[in-house]
């Protein structure tokens, strides 16, 4: 399914964190800095812990781009972990000079006992290690250069944070560019000063109490043409692979497209976007966007609006009871660095990964080895959409 693949890989306090992306044309413009940008805006937000203080992520651009344009081939990047200098002797390839303590008390809500079980492992470490939501620094990597090509053919995708620890924002009477604006530039990115206030309120008494909050994104990509997705297969249906994307951020349990929930408590008349058309502008439109710009599992040229809930994060100063894999006794579960709140983080991803996959079904539905041919046939088929 699609022409975009990519793999990250790297641990949390490894020495590196890796992506690769194949299936980017060539022509496209690249630099560090516009992957850079993302990396930045991933490490800011209030309530976020101390390894944000360690690390200031750059890319290294290893192979793929010539001369600042892609070269058709593999991508490959690179981030250093800074943070793996204190971690020597027990991250890392070569054999350990003397075996590390084990981690073997697992933390509720984590990968730890699952993957330990799956894996056979008591050294909890060897899971934590990948399940760590560092991780995301790779994913947004590869966001940046997928929003490069999207931005070539004329998409936006952006994200703002609806709700924290029970506070919501509202940005009613605020147009898509307006809400990018404010959000761009919110400690939360958040879009309502006033509900901005009272979440970083709600994030300071969970971090007093020795806990976490969670909340609520929203990512919108505008510009998106109709037709990208299919009617046609379960797996091909792009609200299927928008739903898949968001749920695979760590912490975040639930996505919906549009009204999502909402539509479930209401009757057809009231759910169902009307169509009208525009003689001046000789297209299809619609006075609203509940469906979130996907009908049928398919685009249609309304803005893709898609929300991810996330949960509070699961490690905590305040231990949760857990039982140790070794001696099966009742432990607190261990503790490490933490943030209080990283909404305003995973929503930079969830931008990432949309943007992932529009960018997968643009190349799937338009092709071309080469931007040159690529527009091509996106002028095309918008000229298509016109003389329809």
């Amino acid at each position: 399914m699609g022409h975009l693949r990519w793999l990250t890989a790297g641990e949390s306090h490894g020495p590196k964190l890796v992506a690769t992306v194949e299936g980017i044309p060539s022509g496209l413009p690249l630099l560090a800095a516009h992957v850079d940008q993302h990396l930045a805006r991933r490490q800011r937000g209030y309530g976020r812990g101390g390894r944000m203080k360690i690390e200031t992520d750059r890319v290294e651009i290893a192979a793929g781009v010539r001369n600042g344009r892609t070269l058709g081939s593999p991508i490959a990047m690179i981030l250093e972990n800074k943070d793996h200098a204190s971690w020597h002797g027990r991250m890392g390839a070569a054999p350990f000079a003397a075996p590390p303590e084990p981690l073997t008390r697992p933390r509720p809500g984590h990968a730890d006992l699952a993957g330990g079980l799956k894996h056979d492992t008591r050294d909890l470490r060897d899971i934590l290690e990948r399940a760590s939501a560092r991780e995301t620094a790779a994913r947004t990597a590869v966001g940046a250069v997928a929003r490069r090509l999207l931005s070539e053919v004329g998409v936006d995708v952006f994200a703002h944070v609806v709700s924290i620890g029970g506070v919501t924002a509202t940005t009613a009477g605020r147009s898509h560019e307006e809400v990018r604006e404010i959000a761009r530039g919110s400690d939360l990115a958040c879009a309502d000063p006033t509900a901005e206030a009272r979440m970083k309120e709600a994030i300071h008494a969970a971090s007093h109490a020795g806990d976490t909050v969670g909340g609520v994104f929203e990512v919108v990509a505008l510009g998106v043409p109709p037709g990208l997705g299919s009617h046609v297969h379960w797996d091909r249906k792009l609200d299927g692979r928008l739903a898949q994307a968001l749920v695979s951020i760590h912490a975040v349990k639930a996505a919906e497209i549009g009204d999502g929930w909402a539509a479930a408590t209401g009757r057809g008349s009231d759910v169902h976007d009307a169509i009208g058309w525009d003689a001046a502008a000789h297209g299809f439109v619609r006075p609203t966007n509940r469906a979130g710009g996907l009908e049928g599992g398919v685009t249609n040229g309304s803005p893709v609006i898609c929300r991810a809930a996330m949960k509070p994060i699961a490690t905590l100063r305040r231990a949760l009871p857990s039982v140790d894999v070794v001696t099966k006794e009742p432990v607190d579960a261990a503790f490490e660095r933490s943030d209080v709140c990283a909404v305003a983080a995973a929503s930079v991803v969830g931008e990432a990964m949309v943007a992932i996959t529009l960018c997968d079904a643009i190349l799937e539905k338009f092709g071309g080895d080469s931007m040159v041919e690529l527009l091509r046939n996106v002028r095309g088929y918008r000229a298509q959409i016109h003389a329809y």
